[in-house]
């Protein structure tokens, strides 16, 4: 998902309100700050520093990483491919076989 970056810390901010589960309200006095602070980074009207972004993820239980651009792509492409595969394994035909004949053990003489 591409994000410009005017919007980038507000959708930042979205996905550690989703990911803690915590109410805007309670994230804002876990991380030290006004509510009302907060809510202007969430909707766009004030850019949060680095720090404060930090600051937020800490108070929510996150951590900020890194990671290079293409690796989420390679693995959204893999995660795509996999659900393929596996819709059509759900396509192939069952045929239920009977049970395995094994041949019998040879015990050897101690």
């Amino acid at each position: 998902m591409a994000i410009d970056a005017e919007h980038l810390a507000s959708e930042l901010l979205a996905e550690i309100l989703r990911a803690s589960g915590l109410s805007q309200t309670e994230l804002a006095r876990r991380a030290g700050m006004q509510s009302s602070v907060l809510s202007a980074y969430a909707h766009g009207r004030r850019q949060p520093s680095v720090a404060a972004i930090g600051r937020i993820a800490a108070a929510a239980g996150l951590e900020l990483q890194l990671q290079p651009a293409g690796e989420r792509a390679e693995l959204e492409h893999a995660g795509k491919v996999l659900a393929q595969v596996l819709d059509l394994a759900g396509q192939l035909p069952y045929r239920p076989r009977g049970e395995l004949a094994y041949p019998p053990l040879i015990r050897l003489a101690a």
